[in-house]
């Protein structure tokens, strides 16, 4: 029988735009799966993908909400001890601040694929106990 492995994604997206950053995390997104889905299917773990979108009304309520990434209803960050940030973006994000990722003393904007990779083998270890 095999496990299941749930990564939600979520960005704002206006009139069929989002933002550079939410952009380049989805690309990464998709780098770090064709990296995770194969070995983790050697371990009888299937990966469900499910992207949402914000709207921009739920963006300026919670501008955080946007490029985050869950791995089994957890905050990525959560399994590499990281730091959620906020920096200025982009016209699509207008005044609002949106998040970044901190690691070892590094801010991230982009989430890149070896980190997804890093916090999903992480949250791996979880559901193999």
């Amino acid at each position: 029988m095999s496990k299941t492995l749930k990564i939600q994604w979520q960005r704002l997206v206006e009139q069929n735009k989002t933002c550079p950053r939410c952009n380049s995390t989805e690309q990464e997104l998709n780098d770090a799966l064709a990296i995770l889905k194969p070995m983790l299917a050697q371990q009888d773990i299937e990966i469900v993908l499910e992207k949402k979108t914000i709207t921009p009304a739920e963006f300026r309520q919670n501008p955080q909400a946007s490029n985050l990434i869950l791995i089994n209803h957890r905050p990525l960050e959560s399994y590499l001890g990281a730091k959620t940030g906020a920096s200025p973006c982009c016209d699509v994000c207008g005044t609002e601040q949106c998040r970044t990722v901190e690691l070892n003393n590094r801010i991230y904007e982009t989430i890149p694929a070896e980190i997804i990779v890093q916090a999903v083998l992480n949250a791996v270890t979880e559901i193999k106990d």
